[in-house]
């Protein structure tokens, strides 16, 4: 689906969180690696481009980068928290290490409002979770707002907008503001997306792909092969088997409860593997968590 929000993956824990947040406007988003070319990028056809956060450093050997070109299609681009420093490094800012490392609540003070900032209260409490921080502005750019460190700045001639915090987070504020100011005030994005418009998109792929051929599908109880589960049944019906493997480490009946929920309720044809010997039997005596995690 074009003319969306595409999110640039940089390893952030919340990637998934932004999507969904674009997603609850009724807007069309979509997550892809960082490294994605700009030419794929492009055929999307996307409102806006989100940088989203990442554990690394700009100023690493091998550090996540975008093509520069990226920021001169036109395109609005939101930097959360690493797109921040990621846009600062490649515009001609300057990056460095922090003093200390910040994570957790800070004041939002609004030095000077943009266009993403616009109905933000002055003080309102935002997320932090860095490392490094933007030393120098790049040319063209203004700083919006600061916490002890540049939080916000801008370039609104390109429509290129950063901040240091993380707005898609319920810890902040007034993030969902924020997002709505960049997904809607910035890109002219339009509500056009229905959750039940991409179940049944994602269902008639998966029946051509898959075509008269057979699925195997490990299953866990959680919620991502239990969704991939139920889209794919839908689907393919009886082509598609799904195994659940019982470790011994499961919570009480839940081998039970996910036989009961998939095979009974759903009528997912489901093969259950008694492996609780097998794993048992080779953690026995080991205490260290990441011993028992290798084994």
């Amino acid at each position: 689906m074009n003319n969306g929000i595409i999110i640039l993956d940089f390893g952030s824990q919340y990637n998934q969180l932004i999507g969904r947040r674009i997603r609850e406007m009724g807007v069309y988003s979509e997550i892809l690696p960082f490294n994605t070319p700009l030419q794929t990028i492009l055929e999307k056809q996307p409102k806006g481009i989100i940088l989203s956060g990442g554990p690394s450093s700009v100023n690493a050997e091998n550090a996540h980068l975008v093509e520069k070109e990226l920021y001169e299609q036109g395109i609005p681009v939101l930097g959360i928290c690493y797109g921040m420093q990621l846009t600062a490094h490649l515009l001609g800012g300057k990056v460095h290490k922090g003093v200390k490392g910040e994570y957790g609540k800070a004041h939002l003070e609004i030095v000077k409002e943009s266009s993403l900032l616009k109905g933000v209260t002055n003080n309102s409490i935002v997320w932090m979770s860095h490392f490094d921080e933007v030393g120098q502005l790049p040319p063209g750019f203004e700083l919006n707002a600061q916490s002890g460190v540049i939080a916000s700045i801008s370039n609104e001639d390109r429509k290129i907008y950063c901040v240091q915090f993380h707005p898609e987070v319920s810890h902040t504020e007034e993030g969902g503001k924020m997002l709505e100011n960049f997904v809607f005030g910035i890109c002219d994005a339009e509500k056009n997306w229905k959750l039940t418009n991409y179940i049944d998109k994602t269902i008639t792929e998966i029946r051509e792909k898959v075509g008269d051929q057979k699925v195997i599908l490990g299953l866990s109880g959680g919620v991502d092969s239990s969704v991939a589960a139920v889209l794919i049944h839908r689907a393919i019906g009886d082509q598609l088997t799904c195994i659940f493997v019982d470790t011994g480490l499961l919570r009480k009946d839940e081998g039970k409860k996910v036989m009961d929920n998939y095979g009974e309720h759903f009528h997912m044809n489901i093969k259950l593997v008694d492996a609780k010997e097998r794993f048992l039997s080779k953690l026995a005596g080991v205490d260290d968590p990441e011993a028992k995690r290798k084994i």
